[in-house]
């Protein structure tokens, strides 16, 4: 039987593979990584999404002092890049390769694990980062300069979004064969998705108190009608993505983040114009 301090070592091995796995911030250690750990570590998703968010919400919220909204935005965005490492923006431009394709589903497949970058996947990134700019932008200019709530808010929507990629691995069938990191992780099922609905709330109630919006009542609606709509959102496009492929992949998981992600902010700039 394992130890008590071994099942704990797993556990924080996990946590730490999510972390690096999913941003580029440095850690003192590095992780144990075998498919227990791989499995584990999807329920820290929102983790890594709390570290997203707490860079991105900061830069939102000083950059909001200083500079113009356009400007603002921009660096806003190019830091939520950085700190990701352009993985989920890999895996929604591999997606959009494969789907503009319309070739067969094995075909499509292969286009995913192709290293370039077709005419689409430029497209859909571009894209995507222009949706991004935007919203961002919109809010900066709806809002007063220092606004901790919509700081408070951005920096929610790294974490919710990936809350629910643990949802996609445990309940939409994987496509992706026996390599790369997916495979590795999709014997996880429900209970690990749970784990991370937990993981992700304690992580949006830290970044709301970081922030000190100071008016916790308030957010609470707005971060449990967040959680809906990334629920919705991503089981729209899990449930498509998977009768096109046959099932998800980690580049599918990718752009559900990144889709995730963008309907969020979508969803804040549309209620801050009410």
């Amino acid at each position: 039987m394992r130890g008590g301090s071994g099942h704990l070592g797993d556990w924080v091995s996990a946590a730490a593979a999510a972390v690096q796995l999913m941003t580029r911030v440095p850690l003192p250690f590095a992780s144990a990584w075998n498919e227990r750990v791989a499995r584990r570590s999807i329920a820290f998703y929102p983790l890594a999404g709390l570290v997203v968010g707490v860079l991105v919400g900061s830069f939102y919220w000083g950059l909001s002092l200083l500079l113009p909204p356009s400007a603002a935005s921009a660096i806003v965005v190019a830091a939520w890049v950085w700190v990701t490492g352009g993985l989920h923006l890999d895996g929604w431009m591999d997606t959009a390769d494969a789907l503009g394709s319309n070739r067969s589903r094995e075909r499509m497949l292969e286009i995913m694990k192709d290293p370039r970058v077709g005419a689409m996947g430029v497209a859909a990134g571009v894209l995507l980062l222009l949706g991004k700019y935007a919203f961002v932008l919109s809010l900066l200019e709806y809002t007063a300069a220092g606004s901790l709530n919509l700081a408070a808010a951005v920096a929610c929507v790294p974490i919710v979004a990936r809350a629910f990629a643990p949802w996609a691995v445990a309940l939409w069938p994987y496509a992706g064969g026996s390599g790369g990191m997916g495979a590795a992780m999709r014997s996880a099922g429900p209970r690990h998705a749970l784990a991370s609905a937990a993981v992700g709330a304690a992580c949006l109630a830290a970044a709301l108190a970081l922030f000190g919006s100071g008016d916790p009542l308030f957010m609470l609606p707005i971060a449990l009608a967040g959680a809906a709509l990334a629920a919705l959102t991503g089981a729209v496009m899990a449930a498509w993505l998977s009768r096109r492929f046959g099932g998800l992949t980690g580049d599918a998981y990718g752009a559900l983040i990144e889709g995730i992600e963008l309907a969020l902010l979508l969803a804040l700039v549309a209620s801050g114009n009410t």
